[in-house]
């Protein structure tokens, strides 16, 4: 016997698409649906409503499905209370768990709303008391009690803007085509806005920025108070110093734009002087260290967390290693942001995009079209792309953010 529940969605269902993919999960989840109530927008700003059974061969796919469709905004109109249920082993969620998307969510606990804290995707809902907030599976501990059903759960979707025309030029999302000033002011507006609101600017960045001679601008950025937190990872530091101590970024030299002689040995002895002074930090009191991205983070006292991989030499040793590790130094960063800019690095930037909320805007800039594409298809809706050579996107961003930055000679 088929099990249902009432389910209702409000918004532009129309002209977005998102009615027709509600019905799409519903389907390829193996469920069915009838549609109760449908109220068509008026006017093309007018939000629609529709309100439809759905159903299910038992309660476990009924439920799953219930929380697939929760992801785009399809709530349950008689939510009622959650289930609870206790961890029995560590690292391990229990049967049922509610998946988490990065959008805003509130649990209904003892008749009351409660807003999750810490939105993040694909995670589990903990519940401490009165509060809920998102927890990941590694660190779940027996005693802990997860929320096992979408009953109680509800999804707030992202506002979506209509469109306008059927038919257009220079419409994608994902272009090199386009006006190149615009898309800088845009990105430094949203980054002046946070700091207007007390929020802090978070940067995800590549070595690309150091490849491409953009390190100056960025010192630039840094010194004018639109970058409070840098993550990265072994890479962008490495040749960050190495451009500092040889003039050069994986032995190409930044001044003339080629190799210079024993140029492949100078990032690995770069390594080798900051392991020597300690850390980073280190290297900057010492003396060792004097100019360049990472000295000016922390002759700023701002923030930085660099997480490695396998491919890395040394590494340095401020580098997280233990990648989990990792994950919880960049998640105890975030409180506070309110911007995030991604550069030139398609690892990292996934990786920063899996534990952001929608809620905060993010830009990704990188002169391959797939790391922008591929950043919004991980479930970052939020992401806004811009095609182009990052070290002229900074170099820009520069002297829009730093009156006194004179640009690359």
């Amino acid at each position: 016997m088929q099990v249902t529940e009432t389910v209702e969605i409000t918004g532009h269902l129309m002209d977005t698409g998102l009615l027709s993919r509600v019905l799409d999960d519903i389907r390829g989840y193996g469920g069915d649906y009838t549609l109760d109530k449908f109220d068509l927008g008026y006017d093309k700003d007018d939000p629609s409503t529709v309100r439809m059974t759905v159903g299910a061969e038992d309660e476990e796919s009924l439920q799953r499905l219930l929380m697939r469709i929760q992801t785009k905004g399809a709530n349950l109109v008689h939510p009622g209370e959650p289930e609870i249920s206790d961890v029995s082993q560590d690292g391990v969620f229990p049967d049922g768990f509610y998946s988490t998307t990065n959008l805003p969510t509130s649990v209904r606990l003892n008749g009351h709303w409660v807003s999750v804290q810490q939105p993040e995707m694909d995670c589990g809902l903990l519940v401490e008391g009165e509060t809920v907030r998102t927890i990941p599976m590694s660190e779940v501990k027996v005693g802990m009690k997860i929320i096992t059903s979408a009953q109680g759960v509800r999804v707030t979707p992202p506002l979506v803007e209509t469109i306008e025309d059927a038919f257009g030029f220079m419409d994608s999302e994902v272009s090199s085509e386009k006006p190149q000033r615009v898309l800088v002011k845009q990105v430094a507006d949203g980054m002046r806005e946070a700091k207007a609101n007390g929020q802090k600017v978070l940067w995800v960045g590549g070595p690309g920025i150091v490849h491409t001679g953009a390190a100056p601008a960025m010192v630039a950025i840094i010194e004018a108070g639109f970058v409070d937190i840098l993550f990265a990872g072994n890479a962008l530091a490495t040749h960050d110093i190495e451009s500092s101590l040889y003039g050069t970024s994986l032995g190409v030299d930044l001044a003339r734009g080629r190799g210079v002689e024993h140029g492949h040995e100078h990032h690995i002895r770069a390594i080798n002087t900051i392991r020597k002074a300690g850390s980073i930090a280190d290297a900057v009191k010492q003396g060792v260290l004097t100019s360049g991205v990472m000295h000016s983070l922390v002759q700023n006292g701002k923030s930085f967390v660099l997480v490695g991989s396998v491919r890395d030499d040394g590494p340095l040793p401020d580098v997280y290693t233990d990648v989990l590790e990792g994950q919880r130094a960049m998640r105890a960063e975030l409180e506070g942001v309110g911007y995030c800019l991604m550069a030139a690095t398609m690892l990292h930037s996934v990786a920063t995009g899996n534990i952001l909320p929608a809620s905060i805007p993010l830009t990704c800039v990188d002169i391959n079209p797939a790391t922008v594409t591929k950043l919004a298809d991980r479930g970052s809706s939020q992401a806004r792309g811009i095609v182009t050579d990052v070290g002229l996107f900074v170099e820009h961003l520069a002297r829009e953010l730093s009156p006194t930055y004179a640009g690359a000679n």
